[in-house]
């Protein structure tokens, strides 16, 4: 079992490595995002399963506090309403769960914040094409090569690795780095 430990520690350490190496995008990432904000925009995050569950969090980093106590940032996650995802999954179909809340809710100057680990989630796909139609911003934390979505959005920051839970962990750590990096600027 400890050498399973050190396995996994192992690969985490690799995924951190590529995460490192994109400092840029980053940086590209937080400066989006933090225009936004300071703009009166808002970020609206989505995701599936653990992605779904990142962006609550980050959400809730933004409208809470991250570190420190501060004037709260316009910020939410479409995957906490239950009642429209299943009525839109009811009639529409689950693809369409993303993309009807950004064209209901997005406006120009926002960030449409997708997270997906195979960088292929039809839904998630769908939601940034909406939020083009709607002049917001894209920005797309993906794993493995970054799938279809890497190149329809604006920013794509893709963990190259192919294990999700290794993919998540530095998703999350690439949040909480934003999420540190805007609240120091304010």
């Amino acid at each position: 079992m400890l050498e399973d430990i050190k396995r996994i520690i192992l690969k985490h350490r690799n995924a951190l490595d590529i995460l490192e190496d994109a400092g840029a995008k980053l940086q590209q990432i937080t400066l989006i995002c933090q225009k936004a904000l300071k703009s009166g925009n808002k970020i609206i995050f989505f995701g599936n399963g653990g992605s779904a569950a990142d962006s609550q969090h980050l959400a809730a980093e933004f409208v809470g506090r991250f570190q420190k106590n501060r004037k709260p940032l316009a910020a939410l996650a479409l995957s906490v309403n239950s009642s429209a995802l299943t009525a839109i999954g009811n009639d529409f179909g689950f693809q369409e769960v993303f993309s009807r809340q950004i064209s209901a809710l997005a406006k120009p100057g926002d960030i449409a914040f997708g997270i997906s680990t195979s960088g292929n989630s039809p839904n998630v796909l769908y939601g940034f094409k909406a939020a083009k139609e709607r002049n917001a911003g894209t920005v797309a934390f993906l794993g493995k090569d970054g799938g279809k979505i890497a190149s329809q959005v604006d920013i794509p920051l893709v963990i190259s690795v192919e294990q999700t839970p290794r993919i998540q962990e530095i998703h999350i750590l690439a949040g909480h780095i934003i999420c540190e990096l805007i609240e120091a600027s304010l």
